[in-house]
């Protein structure tokens, strides 16, 4: 699916959509964020937490690797892999237990090469002007939409 947003509250609200999805479904669940820097993914990920997690402050984790909101029915983790070299790095972290307890959303997931979890959604945000974005929503599930 591709979707064109020309407001950063238009990408927020495409995020929540997708967040609202995912708590729908009421499992563990990975998204998987590629984009430039500056792209829109946190702005896109505040989306989702607005969903998953009301009346978190959802920011960048950029320095602590993740950051983790309870406030919902289901926990929401919230990674940025900008500063790993690979998905090798992430062993020992409880990566794996992450990935089991909620719904995670990494961006920078590049970095994971090919090691994505399986049956992840795949976000990627380009930049089609000053304000403008092109969203690709891949890996939902069939009969599901934003």
């Amino acid at each position: 699916m591709e979707f064109i947003t020309n407001t950063p509250e238009e990408t927020a609200q495409l995020g929540r959509r997708l967040g609202m999805l995912l708590a729908q479904r009421g499992t563990p669940s990975f998204v998987a964020m590629y984009g430039d820097l500056g792209a829109g993914k946190t702005v896109f990920v505040r989306g989702m937490g607005s969903a998953l997690s009301p009346g978190s402050r959802v920011k960048s984790p950029t320095y602590t690797l993740v950051n983790e909101y309870r406030r919902g029915t289901i926990p929401f983790f919230h990674f940025d892999l900008y500063r790993i070299a690979d998905a090798g790095e992430l062993d020992g972290f409880g990566f794996d237990e992450y990935l089991a307890r909620g719904i995670c959303v990494a961006e920078w997931s590049e970095h994971l090469g090919k090691d994505i979890p399986e049956g992840a959604v795949l976000v990627t945000i380009e930049k089609a002007g000053e304000s403008q974005r092109r969203i690709t929503v891949n890996g939902l599930g069939e009969g599901e939409t934003l």
